[in-house]
């Protein structure tokens, strides 16, 4: 299990300043070590500025385990200018997954104009994997975009983006769309152990 609440910069959702996000890591610690064999990670979904860069130091981002990187603000840049933003993060090294990489809202929200085969070829070049965001609103990549990211070796991550328990079953829907898009058990991150997801997010840091 991986927690990955949302940063300062999306104060709708409350999100945790560095300070905060730090007491929120000794508190996984604690949480995982009386969990009884559980893993718990200490993750955050960390806001993508306008100019690409992360809204948290990396002094933080180190600290934790795993950081998904999202797109949350300034919708409406151009194509080129909003490739650009999001190919920066990808390229920081600090990124693990791309979180809803449209930004689609299904009947609400087009999804952001991007070049997408763009951001891929990106992911590919630094290993970043790719949200299949599982929420019914979202379902961000869509199956043919499952599919591109799986032509040039990148990885999904299925995600409930879970805001109650009871959204912790949208994994399945995650499932059915990574399927649609051709993808097997290697193609999905989710797949791996704990000991080698692990190893995988470690082998990704500085």
């Amino acid at each position: 299990m991986a927690i990955t609440d949302h940063t300062h910069s999306l104060k709708i959702a409350n999100g945790l300043s560095p300070e905060r996000l730090r007491a929120q890591i000794d508190a996984v610690r604690k949480a995982e070590d009386a969990a009884g064999g559980i893993r718990v990670l200490a993750g955050s979904e960390v806001d993508i500025k306008a100019d690409g860069t992360l809204d948290l130091p990396g002094s933080v981002l180190n600290d934790l385990d795993i950081v998904v990187a999202s797109v949350h603000s300034r919708f409406k840049m151009g194509r080129v200018e909003m490739t650009r933003r999001i190919v920066a993060a990808i390229s920081s090294g600090m990124v693990d997954i791309l979180g809803h990489p449209t930004g689609r809202l299904i009947g609400q929200r087009s999804a952001y104009e991007v070049d997408l085969q763009a951001v891929l070829d990106a992911a590919a070049e630094h290993d970043v994997c790719m949200e299949v965001n599982c929420f019914p609103d979202r379902l961000d990549l869509r199956d043919v975009d499952c599919r591109a990211a799986g032509s040039r070796g990148v990885r999904v991550s299925l995600g409930t983006d879970s805001h109650r328990t009871e959204h912790m079953g949208f994994i399945r829907l995650g499932v059915i769309t990574a399927r649609r898009g051709w993808l097997g058990p290697k193609d999905v991150l989710n797949t791996l152990d704990a000991a080698g997801l692990i190893k995988h997010l470690r082998g990704r840091r500085p």
